[in-house]
This record gives C-alpha cells, sequence and structure tokens, in this order.
C-alpha cells in the first residue's frame, strides 16, 4: 500500500472481484512492546501446556487464552511476536480483511521483517494450493515470480496496493506457545509503518487459519493530540467480561447474494434504526440489509476509522442534524473527501445540542454513542460528525467503524456466529 496520511480515513470494500477483500490501515508509527498476559488454564495441567504448543488447539478446546494490548490512534495497533525466535511487528488489527501481511522491504528498520533470522520461515511456491486456489483470495491474480515463488498482490479501496510474496510463519507467543505456521504475505512494495492483522471470516484470516473460536477488543477514549496513544485490551480467547455482553447474531446470506457489492466474509449484523437525541429517525430497515446487488450490507469493522451509511440512511441524518445544529455548519466544507457535516465551534458544545446517537440492533441490542463522541474534532476551529456517506466513497454499504466502538468491549464469537457489545471504560480494562 503507498504512503497514506495518518488523517485519513481507511474503510474496507471489495474492488475488482467480489470474492475479494481489501484492507484498512493506518500509518500511526508508535514505538510498541509486545505485551502478552497468560490468563487461567481451566482445562489443563502444567504437563499439559508443556505438552500442547498448538494455539489453535487450545484455542479450540478453550484452554488458553491470551490477553494483549493495541495502541489506539485512527487504527488498533497490535505488536505480535512473529517468527522463531519472535521478532515484534506492529499489525492493525482489521476485522474487515481478511490476509494478514507484514512489512519485509527493511525500509522501515524498526518494524520490519528479517526473514533470515526466523528458522520456522519459508516462502509458499507458485504450485502451492493457495497459490491457486479455486475461489480466488486476492484481488489481483497471484502469479509466480523469477524464482518460481508465489507473488500476491492486493488492491485497497483507496487505489494502493501492497504485495509480495505468500509465506508461512507462526506466531509464537511463548517457548511453549506458537500457533501453526499460517498463511501471511510479506510485503516487499508498502511504504507503511504497519502491516495488517486480517480477521474476518474468511479462509485466510488470522482468526480463520489459527482456529481461534473468539476474539475481542475493547477500544479507549482516543486522544487526538497526545503525545502517547491510549492502550486497549485484545483477547484472543475467552473474555473474563463476557457474562455482561448482549449479542446479535451475524446474518448468513445465499451464495446469489454475493455479487456484485457483497462483502461474505464480513461480519454483518442486522441494525434496526438510529436514534439520534430522543428521535427515531424514519429510516426503512431495509436500508440496513443487502439489496439483489449487495448494497446495504453492515458491517462491524475494526480497521475503519469512522463510520458510513447509505444514501437512504445519511439523508436522514444529515436532516435532522441540519435542523439541531443547521446555523453553525461549516457550509462547502468536506473533511477527507468523506465528511460533509463539519461545524465551527467546540465538539463537546455542539455535541450537547445534539444529544446522544444510538444504533439499534437486532434482539435489543445498542451501541450508545454519547454526546461527546458524536462529532470529532478535526482541528483548526472545525468539528465534523463522525458518519460519511459511503456512495462518496464509491462503498455502498454501512460499516461501522472504531470511532463509534470507543469505550464499547466487541466480541466476535466465530463458532456461535455472533458479535457482542459491553459498555466498559476501556482505559481501565488492560
Amino acid at each position: 500500500m503507498a504512503t497514506i496520511p495518518s488523517t485519513r480515513c481507511f474503510f474496507v470494500f471489495f474492488v475488482l472481484f467480489i470474492f475479494f477483500n481489501s484492507v484498512s490501515s493506518s500509518t500511526q508509527n508508535n514505538s510498541l512492546p509486545f505485551t502478552l498476559t497468560y490468563l487461567p488454564l481451566s482445562h489443563q495441567s502444567a504437563a499439559a501446556k508443556i505438552r500442547t504448543n498448538s494455539l489453535s488447539q487450545q484455542a479450540s478446546s478453550s484452554g488458553s487464552n491470551h490477553r494483549l494490548s493495541f495502541k489506539y490512534s485512527q487504527a488498533l495497533i497490535v505488536s505480535l511476536p512473529i517468527g522463531t525466535p519472535p521478532q515484534a511487528q506492529q499489525m492493525v488489527l482489521d476485522t474487515g480483511s481478511q490476509l494478514s501481511w507484514i512489512q519485509c522491504h527493511n525500509k522501515t528498520p524498526t518494524t520490519s521483517f528479517d526473514p533470515s533470522l526466523s528458522s520456522s520461515f519459508s516462502i509458499l511456491p507458485c504450485n502451492h494450493p493457495i497459490c491457486k486456489p479455486r475461489v480466488p483470495d486476492f484481488t489481483l491474480p497471484t502469479t509466480c515470480d523469477q524464482n518460481r515463488l508465489c507473488h500476491y498482490s492486493y488492491f485497497y479501496a483507496d487505489g494502493t496496493l501492497a504485495e509480495g510474496n505468500l509465506v508461512r510463519e507462526k506466531i509464537t507467543f511463548s517457548r511453549y506457545q506458537s500457533t501453526p505456521p499460517v498463511a501471511l504475505g510479506c510485503a516487499t512494495a508498502s511504504k507503511d509503518a504497519e502491516g495488517i492483522l486480517g480477521m474476518n471470516l474468511g479462509r485466510l484470516s488470522f482468526a480463520s487459519q489459527a482456529k481461534i473460536s473468539k476474539f475481542s477488543y475493547c477500544t479507549p477514549r482516543r486522544q487526538n493530540n497526545a503525545k502517547i496513544k491510549p492502550t486497549g485490551a485484545f483477547y484472543l480467547g475467552q473474555n473474563p467480561y463476557s457474562s455482561s455482553f448482549k449479542y446479535v447474531s451475524v446474518l448468513t446470506f445465499p451464495q446469489s447474494q454475493r455479487s456484485p457489492n457483497f462483502d461474505p466474509f464480513a461480519y454483518t449484523v442486522g441494525m434496526e434504526g438510529i436514534i439520534i437525541g430522543a428521535k427515531r429517525l424514519d429510516i426503512p430497515r431495509s436500508a440496513f440489509r443487502p439489496d439483489a446487488g449487495g448494497s446495504g450490507q453492515t458491517m462491524i469493522d475494526s480497521g475503519t476509522e469512522y463510520t458510513y451509511l447509505v444514501n437512504e440512511a445519511y439523508d436522514k441524518i444529515q436532516q435532522e442534524i441540519t435542523r439541531l445544529v443547521g446555523s453553525k455548519l461549516r457550509k462547502g466544507y468536506v473533511y477527507r473527501g468523506s465528511l460533509d457535516l463539519c461545524f465551527n465551534g467546540n465538539a463537546m458544545m455542539i455535541g450537547r445540542l445534539i444529544g446522544n446517537m444510538v444504533f439499534e440492533f437486532g434482539k435489543g441490542v445498542e451501541i450508545v454513542i454519547s454526546k461527546d463522541r458524536v462529532l470529532d474534532d478535526v482541528g483548526r476551529g472545525v468539528s465534523c460528525l463522525a458518519i460519511g456517506r459511503s456512495e462518496r466513497l464509491g462503498v455502498p454499504s454501512n460499516i461501522i467503524g472504531n470511532f463509534h466502538q470507543q469505550n464499547q468491549w466487541v466480541e466476535f464469537d466465530i463458532v456461535n456466529r455472533r458479535v457482542g457489545f459491553g459498555g466498559a471504560d476501556c482505559s481501565k480494562s488492560v
């Protein structure tokens, strides 16, 4: 992926083919020490722990859980121990993309992975099944390089590109615990500071390959101008707080639904409506469900910064926000090419005039966005509603981004095909 300013929004969408996932990323370059906490092993003895070194075996049996931390700016950036011995790699935690990849181009020595230092590193040859899948997993067909090794290319929604070789490598959590070798991209043509940890439902995602039954994260309040970025919690496996979560099912669709705008590997949920202040907006439920062409899908995406909605929903929000605070509207101003409800004045003050916002889902599940998080202070005395019109960016879908996941536990229960939410002070959950 080409260099992207840190103030740009990142969102996920198919670019060329319907089965392909795109990735969103941030270029915040933080120094992230790897931190790992072992949770109690409820079903294994100490001897069994030593004998078992596969994260996939343990995760599927709820035998072991891993608690990590991440730094939050425009993205959730986790540091993972890749290789043998492990090298800490900064990666964007992205529930909206499939292929995980790391930096291998040696242009950023502090973050780039050095394959020559890892005894578990291998490059996939051209004849490997992943290199020529029946169902394409890449936005460009994989090819053979001059050494007969598998070369991949990934296009992203902003038109940039990441490419390199497909490899196999372990994520080594400790001397006794590591994943089996998983397929990763080893990027040689990316200028970003971080790689991507793809966590969607696709077969090449880290969650799928490592057979992780569930994972969750808690995104802290963002501090736009802080030198030290706030820290959030990231669990692989069981979460000790999950008893308080409320769950909504991940929707399932027929094969015929997967064209041309549908992402079959996303965590698609059934949003029911939106409330602003005390008013439930007159948005038809159909605006939050994919139509015959796939437009209207509603996805929970940690890799997208802001929230994006289809016109049918956005128009109603625009009308209500304009009614409440239209006198403060900064006319003609569009932030990052997508946020066009921007205002002159303090974000907190204008937020109080708007009130809380609520995203309603099935089974009574809600994401409550407090009035102090409705707008984002984008600098120079301007505040923008942190919701954009998805069609403006060529994405006819509803995407709930990480800005509206602040102070929320979000759990992706893959085995039971559901997403859980729980309010929390995420700055105190690490």
